[in-house]
């Protein structure tokens, strides 16, 4: 559904899929990008002339993080194992990073593929503390697509 001319989507209604099925707790999404290489041409012109021309390349494979609040889940250590084991197959897995409206409706879905878990990061255990735990994971993926 699309947004009114005088609203924007806001930054925190979104949804974490991994292989289909929904990450849950998740608080926050970082590095969402994607690009494709640049290609420098440079060339020296008949007339003496020196130009450099950028083209377009090929797509770069990337990395995003997700955040989220800290559970007796092991999925993703889990996933992290099965990397380290080197289980290339086991391993790979698809992504999706859904942008919701106000109603909840899909806005726009980021779609990773080939992903696979590079690292797991918990915050700052620390006595005393009043904020939540929370477990960071940095995912691999090597194509992506909007839609």
């Amino acid at each position: 559904m699309a947004l009114g001319d005088f609203d924007n989507s806001s930054a925190n209604a979104f949804s974490v899929t991994i292989d289909g099925i929904e990450v849950p707790r998740v608080i926050e999404v970082s590095g969402l990008k994607t690009e494709v290489d640049k290609i420098e041409l440079k060339q020296q012109m008949q007339d003496g002339k020196y130009v450099v021309r950028q083209l377009i390349g090929r797509p770069k494979a990337g990395t995003f993080s997700v955040t989220r609040g800290l559970t007796d889940s092991k999925t993703v250590t889990d996933w992290l194992r099965i990397v380290m084991d080197g289980d290339v197959a086991g391993a790979r897995k698809t992504a999706a990073v859904s942008l919701l409206d106000y109603k909840g409706d899909t806005l726009k879905t980021y779609n990773f593929v080939n992903c696979w878990v590079q690292s797991v990061e918990l915050n700052s255990l620390k006595a005393g503390a009043t904020e939540q735990a929370t477990e960071k994971f940095t995912i691999c993926y090597d194509e992506s697509t909007i839609s």
